[in-house]
């Protein structure tokens, strides 16, 4: 079965998500521990946490007849590529600025 190509800000779009991913930054936890954290039904957290693994935020590993959830930095690389070219582009903006700010300084 082929894995669909997720948009990661799709995935982080969704509020339950993000909390999901929050929980998981203090502790690994199982489907159920995680679905104590929200009004909605064991399998509508199932079927999140199947969306992070997808697009992998989240790796499940199965202990027994547990499968407990843990974050996977794989999903937050494209954020960070992300947020690093318009980090790069606003320091490229500053540092201009702080260069012409200097020069008429000088000129004083």
């Amino acid at each position: 079965m082929a894995t669909p190509n997720l948009d990661v800000f799709q995935v982080i779009a969704d509020p339950s998500r993000r909390q999901i991913l929050h929980l998981l930054t203090k502790n690994s936890y199982n489907i159920n521990g995680l679905a104590e954290n929200f009004k909605m039904s064991r399998p509508a957290v199932s079927k999140h946490i199947s969306i992070l693994q997808t697009a992998g935020f989240v790796t499940i590993n199965e202990i027994g007849r547990e499968r407990y959830c843990t974050l996977n930095q794989n999903g937050f690389i494209e954020l960070q590529n992300w947020i690093s070219y318009f980090d790069n582009f606003w320091i490229s903006k500053l540092k201009k600025l702080e260069i012409t700010l200097n020069k008429k300084t000088e000129n004083l």
